[in-house]
């Protein structure tokens, strides 16, 4: 016998679900939902795999921060970026890490508002997603800037005096669109854990961990009155965290959509751009998902079913993507505008055509296999398509970049962009920083919302 929760399959003890060789934990009460997530915390001898994996994200951390300090010595000279192309990989990175960021709180509080009941076993994944998303874009920036000790000139100071250069900057728009969602989702993401800190203070078995925990915790009691206030205050913060989410990635998209550049001069690039934001964020979902479940094995939580409409949204995004696709298309060539053709005809057999054609297969057509439910059911397709969805979109803002900067107005300043050691570096130097600091959190604080997962399991076991 089985039981659903929140869309999840719940196993009793002793058997495992079919197609599965591993035997499942007994979910059908708080008591095992408690266990099942807070075990791995308290237990400090089932950490190997974790150790291995910090060990290798460790590395690459220190490649990303040492790459950084001969950056800000040596000066953005080492880049790839030259006198007509003068945004590069920082750039293109900082788009696609705000993009992955934006997804995570737009995920858990859309679905919050639409009371999607099988968002309790990946919202927690989603938000905490975001914070490490956003830290690494908000250092992109500084990276490109080249000089950090003047970092300040970002900030949107009042220059009536006119101290500060490059004062119609877009990136001075994009200061406050990081700081103020990078607060945000730390408020949304805590506040979401209070109640899950008190039950780990509850069940810790050293007092080091039960102070640590307490207070954390800020002496929630679990009563009736604290969990209105809770409640008040968790949907609010849901219902002002979409149109927040919505204004930060639009302003990233009017940094290119506020020019004259042919590419770049298109009214659909704040929906579109938004669109790519959740498309790569569940995609990155789907595989730190994937890697939590198999790490901690919490197969009776995260379960086949969750991948399955995971896979049927990002279905829905790649499919938009291609209609923006299409629509840039069309807009260029029906403007009749020669720079717009132009541009069009560079896109599909210049220089940088081939990863252009790379970008369309894994935006668009890799994703087209989720209309098949044997693809949705399969774990291993879920995650080939989803790392292909995030090499897609990152293509797709490194593309932006180059295709528009390599062959603009005029022709005798037409020039390519060839990235260096020291560009890969900082690419996946900073994918090894978010592994560090998604594995810091796995470590220590619970992966799943427990309360939100009790409460399904005692709404289905009184239906």
């Amino acid at each position: 016998m089985t039981m659903a929760v929140g869309g999840a399959e719940i196993f009793p003890a002793g058997t495992a679900r079919p197609g599965d060789d591993r035997r499942l934990t007994r979910v059908n009460t708080n008591e095992a939902v408690n266990v099942l997530v807070t075990g791995p915390l308290l237990d400090s001898e089932r950490w190997r795999r974790w150790w291995i994996a910090f060990a290798v994200s460790a590395a690459l951390t220190v490649i990303f921060f040492g790459s950084m300090i001969y950056l800000f010595v040596a000066g953005i000279g080492i880049f790839g970026n030259n006198s007509i192309v003068v945004w590069g990989y920082p750039i293109a990175n900082y788009v696609w890490w705000i993009g992955i960021g934006n997804a995570g709180t737009l995920i858990s509080s859309m679905l919050l508002l639409t009371h999607q009941r099988w968002r309790a076993a990946i919202n927690r994944l989603a938000e905490a997603m975001t914070l490490m998303a956003v830290a690494i874009a908000g250092l992109m920036p500084i990276m490109h800037m080249g000089r950090p000790q003047y970092f300040y000139w970002l900030a949107p100071y009042p220059n009536t005096m006119g101290l500060w250069p490059q004062w119609r900057s877009a990136l001075i728009w994009d200061f406050w669109a990081i700081l103020s969602y990078l607060l945000f989702s730390i408020v949304f993401w805590y506040t979401g854990l209070i109640p899950d800190l008190a039950t780990l203070r509850d069940r810790a078995t050293t007092r080091a961990k039960r102070v640590v925990y307490g207070a954390l915790a800020l002496g929630w009691r679990n009563s009736a009155r604290h969990w209105h206030i809770y409640q008040t205050y968790y949907r609010t913060m849901a219902a002002l965290a979409t149109p927040l989410v919505c204004s930060v990635h639009s302003i990233v998209g009017l940094d290119f959509a506020a020019s004259l550049m042919p590419g770049w001069q298109e009214t659909i690039f704040p929906p579109y751009f938004v669109v790519g934001a959740m498309y790569s964020g569940f995609g990155m979902v789907v595989v730190l998902c994937a890697a939590v479940r198999w790490g901690l094995r919490l197969e009776a939580l995260i379960t086949m079913r969750h991948f399955d409409i995971m896979a049927k949204v990002m279905l829905m995004a790649g499919t938009v993507m291609l209609i923006s696709y299409a629509t840039e298309w069309f807009s260029g060539w029906y403007s009749g505008r020669g720079v717009d053709r132009r541009f069009l005809g560079f896109e599909f057999a210049g220089t940088y055509s081939p990863l252009y054609w790379i970008m369309i297969f894994c935006n668009c057509i890799a994703v087209q296999a989720f209309w098949f439910r044997s693809v949705r059911r399969s774990l291993p397709a879920i995650i080939l398509i989803s790392v292909l969805i995030n090499i897609g979109m990152w293509l797709e803002r490194i593309l932006i970049v180059w295709n528009t900067l390599s062959h603009h107005y005029v022709a005798s300043m037409w020039r390519l962009f060839y990235p260096t050691l020291w560009d890969w570096l900082i690419l996946f130097g900073s994918l090894g920083f978010f592994a560090f600091l998604y594995l810091l959190f796995v470590r220590f604080f619970p992966v799943v919302s427990m309360h939100e997962v009790r409460q399904l399991v005692r709404e289905e076991t009184a239906s």
